[in-house]
């Protein structure tokens, strides 16, 4: 079990990182008000449970198809929970098997290149990949609460 703090590898940082970004994110969707889970700014924009949901699914995707053996097929593995709480659930859940996945990766296999549709990748690159995205739309999410008068929790990066 790592313990948290100074870390001497990548998923060591990786995971403790993911922890963080859990349960900011978590409070980020606690934040906003369940009537509001529909907002969106515009009309090209992902609303604001929707917005959680793409997080939870890219990591469903990327988890089970980089860090597992097992076959994972985006469209019949997707689930969409309906209301505040239900989401929250599901994103707790995505982080957790995250985790788990990437704790039982050596770091052997973290340098091994894999077949992605950006081209060829690294583990590795593909667990920045996975913090990336969740902070992209993160970002996202706290303009959204910002938007609604609704202020975010404050950051915490590690």
């Amino acid at each position: 079990m790592t313990v948290f703090g100074q870390q001497n590898t990548a998923k060591e940082a990786f995971l403790e990182k993911w922890t963080n970004s859990k349960e900011y994110l978590i409070q980020v969707a606690e934040a906003m008000p369940e009537e509001n889970f529909k907002y969106q700014p515009t009309e090209r924009e992902m609303d604001f449970g929707s917005q959680l949901l793409h997080i939870q699914s890219n990591m469903l995707w990327l988890g089970n198809t980089y860090f597992t053996d097992l076959s994972f097929d985006k469209k019949s593995s997707s689930i969409n929970p309906e209301g505040k709480s239900a989401i929250i659930e599901a994103l707790k859940a995505s982080f957790d098997k995250v985790y788990e996945f990437v704790s039982e990766t050596t770091d052997e296999d973290l340098k091994e290149t894999v077949k992605f549709f950006a081209g060829p990748k690294s583990r590795l690159q593909i667990l920045n990949l996975l913090q990336d995205h969740v902070s992209h739309h993160r970002g996202q999410l706290i303009v959204y609460l910002n938007l609604n008068n609704i202020k975010p929790p404050s950051y915490s990066g590690w």
